[in-house]
């Protein structure tokens, strides 16, 4: 068991839209990841998903209406509401999900991460 420094986590990685997980607590996956631009609409039929923001600003588009993030500020997606994450340019964020969450959910793109091909940093 050490700490995390979540600051020196986001240098470990340049990819964006591609999750890294650095954390499990009962179940749910602590990720970390960096985004420009947008990620795919999709939903989450089991499970809620948790963003907040580090760095940058995060919005969260949904159908009816856009969640807009700053540093310092987190919002839960329902399970079932769909949804397509939008990043100013380096953005970086957290998710907290369940470890049977997919990526973008049913939906299967070239942005997609497989389950297998999560990775732990």
């Amino acid at each position: 068991m050490s700490k995390i420094t979540i600051s020196h986590k986001f240098e470990l990685f340049s990819e964006e839209w591609t999750p890294k997980v650095i954390a499990q607590s009962n179940g749910q996956l602590v990720k970390i990841a960096k985004g420009s631009g947008e990620l795919v609409w999709h939903q989450h039929q089991h499970e809620d998903e948790l963003f907040m923001v580090f760095k940058g600003h995060l919005t969260i588009q949904l159908r009816d209406k856009d969640i807009e993030l700053g540093v310092g500020e987190m919002f839960v997606v329902p399970k079932g509401v769909e949804h397509c994450p939008r990043a100013e340019p380096d953005t970086h964020f957290m998710m907290i999900e369940p470890a049977s969450t997919a990526h973008t959910g049913a939906l299967k793109s070239d942005m997609t991460v497989a389950y297998a091909d999560q990775e732990w940093i």
